[in-house]
């Protein structure tokens, strides 16, 4: 193998091991919850640029977040088998490097947005970049079971980033949808907290899955997963949703709720949960909703 083929390989690493930090697969996510909202809060199909300038701003601020947080919790990621090969664990990236890498986004990312968008959405691009970091890692994680009801607010964020994108300011339905993914995502983690909880469990970290036994997860697995599907439906006559987002909330929401509660049943009857099952549930209920978001306001019915 020649020099050159040797460089590149280790430029190919390099480059994937940077973009690992990111957390690409929980940005897709967040992808998925903020360029629907565009559509919605537009009315129809919103200008191209916005929204592809949205997108590389929101992408760049959700990656500072996910190597801010890697570059935190490198200390407990290689002790848990979820997390052991992070680069930060395995030594692609280095400490300075990831620190260095995570604050050039944050500042990139607000500064974008706030040339190619409006100073709001720089505002809640940044204030999303401070609650993951600040108050879910470094505040709530390690000291309380409630850590991801109220750190996952900052997940909630792009909602809010993709109405103010395009109409400068916030109303009703965008705080409707904030609150439809803050109350998704317990019933959405707390799965993979029953999941890897003995990895949970080896570094003193309380998630739900490691303070409460499978029954009681289950349980309030089930109440969130009714409270979303419920918040999901008041969007209805708040923004003046029509049949296609209707029938989603409805027959998608129902499907969320009957995984919840199989998983609870699993567990009061003491038979193998599949918690994992509800995880990859929730994943697709969100997708599904948004996409209803997106697709409702270009029909007329």
């Amino acid at each position: 193998m020649s020099d050159q083929t040797v460089r590149k390989s280790s430029i190919g690493r390099t480059v994937s091991a940077y973009v690992t930090l990111t957390k690409p697969r929980v940005l897709e996510l967040l992808l998925v919850s903020t360029v629907p909202v565009m559509f919605l809060a537009q009315g129809g199909l919103p200008n191209l640029w916005l929204v592809l300038a949205t997108v590389i701003g929101g992408s760049m601020s959700a990656g500072s977040a996910g190597a801010f947080n890697m570059y935190l919790d490198r200390d407990i990621d290689a002790h848990m088998h979820r997390t052991e090969n992070r680069p930060l664990v395995t030594g692609e990236v280095s400490p300075r490097g990831a620190l260095i890498f995570s604050w050039t986004l944050a500042i990139v990312s607000t500064v974008w947005l706030w040339f190619t968008t409006n100073w709001l959405t720089a505002v809640l691009s940044a204030s999303a970049i401070f609650f993951y970091v600040v108050i879910y890692t470094m505040i709530l994680k390690r000291r309380t079971e409630q850590n991801i009801i109220w750190g996952g607010i900052a997940g909630c964020f792009p909602v809010l980033i993709g109405w103010s994108a395009v109409t400068g300011s916030l109303d009703w339905p965008a705080f409707i949808l904030f609150l439809l993914v803050f109350l998704w995502t317990p019933p959405h983690y707390w799965p993979l907290s029953m999941k890897y909880k003995d990895d949970y469990e080896d570094v003193d970290v309380p998630m739900l899955g490691v303070t409460r036994n499978a029954s009681q997860v289950g349980l309030q697995v089930i109440l969130y997963a009714w409270a979303t599907v419920a918040c999901s439906l008041l969007l209805v006559p708040i923004a003046n949703m029509g049949l296609v987002y209707t029938v989603s909330a409805l027959v998608f929401g129902g499907w969320f709720i009957y995984e919840s509660h199989r998983l609870y049943n699993q567990a009061v009857r003491g038979t193998e949960a599949r918690p994992m099952r509800v995880f990859h549930a929730s994943i697709t209920y969100l997708t599904l909703i948004f996409v209803a978001v997106a697709v409702d306001p270009l029909l007329p019915f």
